[in-house]
C-alpha cells in the first residue's frame, strides 16, 4: 500500500451543480486503487460491489456504496471527511467518478474500469432516479449556490423525458455532462493495459463469468469456495437489503428500493415505438465511431 508516484491531474477541471474536480486534489491516490468510471445509471455500484467483493475475499458484507465513495460529487460529504475516511482504509481501494476521461487523475499503476450500457436502458433507469428524490434532498441540492440551474423534477412522462433528452444530449434534471462524448473519450482509451471496459448487459447475464473476467483484470486469485456467495452479494436483492439505513434513506422516496429499482434492460420495449427506438441508433450513429456504437448497444468488443 503504497502512494501512486506516477499521477497526472486532471487534464480538464469541471466546476458545476453535481461536480467539482477539485475534490480529487484532497485524496492522496495509492498504486492498487481501483477507480470505477460511468456516465451513469449503467451498473456503477453493481461494479463498485463486484470489485470489492474480490478485494476482500468476500469476508466483509458492507454496502460498497457507505466506503467507495463518488470523489467529485459536489454535495457529497465534507471533502475533508471524504479524504479521511479514504486514507483510513487499509484494503484496497474502490473509487467512484462520473467524470469524463480527461478529468479523471490519470496514473498508469491506477486500475480503471468504465461500464457502459445501451441509451435507452440508461435513460429509463434515469428518469425513475431523478424522479425519486426527497424533498428533503431536492432542497439540498437546490441549496448550493453557482451558475448552475436547480435541479427540475420531471412533470413529463418517461418517454417524453427520452425523446426530449435524445435530441438535446441533455436534461437539466440529471447529468451535467454529455453522454455520447462522455462514452466514446473513454472507449477511445481502451487500448490502455490498465483500462477495463464492462457492459451492464454482460454483467446481467453472466454474472459469474463478468466476476471471473474483472479478478483476472485485477490480478485477484479467485476463491472458487467463496465465488458463490461473492457473486450472491451482487445481486439487486442483496444489495438493496445491505444499502438500508444508509444517505440512500434520506435521498430517495423509497430509499434503497428506489436506487436499486429494477437493474433489468429493455423496460422501454413496450413503451416506444420501433421509430423511436431506431432514433436512438441514428443519433449514437452521428455521434460515436461504428465500433463505439456497436459496444454500446450490444455489449460486443470488435
Amino acid at each position: 500500500m503504497s502512494d501512486a508516484t506516477d499521477v497526472i491531474p486532471p487534464r480538464v477541471r469541471l466546476n458545476l451543480r453535481q461536480f467539482d474536480t477539485s475534490r480529487w486534489d484532497h485524496v492522496r491516490l495509492r498504486d492498487d486503487d481501483i477507480i470505477v468510471a460511468t456516465w451513469a445509471k449503467t451498473g456503477t455500484t453493481l461494479t463498485q460491489q463486484m470489485v470489492y467483493q474480490l478485494i476482500t475475499g468476500g469476508a466483509e458484507d458492507v454496502a460498497s456504496v457507505s466506503i467507495s465513495p463518488w470523489v467529485e460529487l459536489r454535495y457529497g460529504a465534507p471533502v475533508e471527511r471524504m479524504a479521511e475516511m479514504l486514507e483510513s482504509q487499509t484494503h484496497r481501494r474502490v473509487l467512484k467518478t462520473h467524470s469524463s476521461f480527461e478529468a479523471v487523475p490519470l496514473s498508469e499503476s491506477i486500475k480503471y474500469i468504465y461500464v457502459g450500457r445501451d441509451a435507452r436502458d440508461v435513460l429509463w433507469s434515469a428518469y425513475n432516479y431523478v424522479t425519486s428524490f426527497t424533498d428533503a434532498a431536492q432542497k439540498a441540492s437546490d441549496a448550493r449556490e453557482g451558475p448552475w440551474p436547480k435541479r427540475r423534477v420531471p412533470d413529463e412522462d418517461v418517454r417524453t423525458y427520452y425523446l426530449h433528452w435524445l435530441e438535446n444530449d441533455n436534461k437539466e434534471s440529471f447529468h451535467e455532462l454529455s453522454f455520447w462524448d462522455h462514452v466514446q473519450g473513454w472507449w477511445d482509451q481502451r487500448q490502455r493495459p490498465n483500462l477495463l471496459l464492462l457492459h451492464y448487459a454482460n454483467l446481467i447475464a453472466d454474472l459469474t463469468g463478468e466476476m471471473r473476467r474483472l479478478a483476472a483484470f485485477l490480478k485477484i486469485p479467485i476463491d472458487e469456495a467463496r465465488l458463490p456467495l461473492q457473486v450472491e452479494r451482487c445481486g439487486i436483492d442483496y444489495m438493496r437489503n445491505k444499502a438500508r439505513g444508509t444517505h440512500l434513506d434520506v435521498t430517495f422516496k423509497e430509499g434503497s428500493a428506489s436506487f436499486f429499482h429494477k437493474g433489468t434492460n429493455g423496460r422501454w420495449r413496450d413503451v416506444l415505438s420501433p421509430e423511436e427506438s431506431a432514433r436512438c441508433d441514428e443519433v449514437a450513429a452521428q455521434r460515436l465511431t461504428p465500433d463505439c456504437a456497436h459496444w454500446l448497444k450490444t455489449g460486443e468488443m470488435r
